[in-house]
């Protein structure tokens, strides 16, 4: 015997093919009806992740579907975006979009299996995350980010800044800066911010160009000096931290972001919703508190708003590598 569920869902697709409407209609208007999935393209543990699952939390808790993060790392990002953007275009697939993989990737990799301009749906910036500089005291001195410019000026090549690897945005972040500096510094990649920040705290690396999530512990600790921001403003985490454009460089700002993607294709009223609910989770008090405390700024806006900025950071980080010969190798 059929469920009075499936029998008003019946009703409602004879009326829909009545009145000339697709199938897919019904699809869209009965969204959603089985467990979501939200694609992370990193390990557990660190920002990304704790995004991702705030995401599928914020969607599970209004739409009483299960959703659930499934990791994918690798390549630096390049295995989850791919799975992500070859998933089905019906809005149970979401991936959480970063500037690596999405703005920097397309110049660094010769041949990558998915092209992030047109392969993506954009659906809602989430967060904008400044960048950090910041020096091992007992190895730098300066006291300022005009002090670093300086002593970089008199030093030509000889202070190195860590980051978490070739091509990731805190590199470029770091390649970006020096070149609005004229200043001539040594990129040392690792394998992560981590292993970046332990050297750095070891006095292998004189300075680093990071997430404020990964440094503010250390520097609220004293044992690494907090010299400017990359944001317009200045953030609520380090409130006596001046921007890199007030410190040094007028007109400076740099950063990346994450959001939230679907696959190409995507219906519209999907992605509106899609939107709506994140823009909602965003506006909440306690989730924009937690933001903050992690040095994420809460962004939102239109998905077609997210769309524009894809694209013009693509062409910003192709001028970035191109400029600065920066490859893989």
């Amino acid at each position: 015997m059929h469920s009075p569920r499936r029998q008003l869902l019946s009703i409602a697709t004879a009326l829909c093919c009545a009145l000339g409407l697709p199938g897919a209609a019904m699809a869209q208007a009965d969204y959603p009806n089985k467990p979501l999935r939200v694609i992370v393209p990193f390990p557990p543990g660190g920002a990304s992740d704790t995004l991702g699952r705030m995401v599928a939390q914020q969607l599970s808790n209004a739409w009483g579907q299960p959703a659930v993060v499934e990791n994918r790392p690798g390549a630096g990002g390049n295995i989850g975006a791919e799975a992500g953007a070859k998933a089905a275009p019906d809005g149970y697939t979401l991936t959480l979009a970063a500037a690596g993989f999405m703005a920097v990737n397309p110049s660094l990799y010769p041949k990558l299996n998915y092209d992030s301009a047109s392969d993506f749906q954009p659906v809602a910036l989430l967060v904008r995350a400044p960048l950090l500089l910041v020096v091992n005291p007992t190895k730098v001195d300066a006291t300022t980010a005009r002090d670093f410019v300086q002593l970089a000026k008199r030093q030509p090549g000889k202070i190195a800044i860590g980051n978490g690897g070739t091509g990731t945005a805190q590199h470029l972040g770091g390649v970006s800066f020096a070149l609005a500096a004229g200043i001539d510094v040594a990129h040392v990649p690792y394998k992560g911010s981590a292993p970046a920040t332990n050297d750095l705290l070891g006095g292998v690396t004189d300075a680093q160009f990071d997430n404020l999530v990964t440094l503010v512990p250390f520097v609220k600790s004293g044992k690494l000096r907090a010299l400017g921001v990359s944001s317009k403003q200045r953030v609520s985490a380090l409130p006596d931290v001046p921007t890199l454009s007030e410190a040094a460089l007028p007109g400076f700002e740099d950063g990346t972001w994450y959001g939230i993607v679907a696959p190409r294709g995507t219906p519209q009223p999907i992605v509106e919703k899609l939107n709506a609910e994140l823009r909602r989770m965003l506006a909440q008090p306690d989730t924009q508190q937690k933001l903050l405390s992690m040095g994420l700024e809460p962004a939102g806006g239109t998905a077609a708003e997210f769309g524009t900025l894809i694209h013009s950071e693509i062409a910003k980080y192709r001028d970035i590598v191109r400029k600065a010969h920066v490859t893989l190798d």
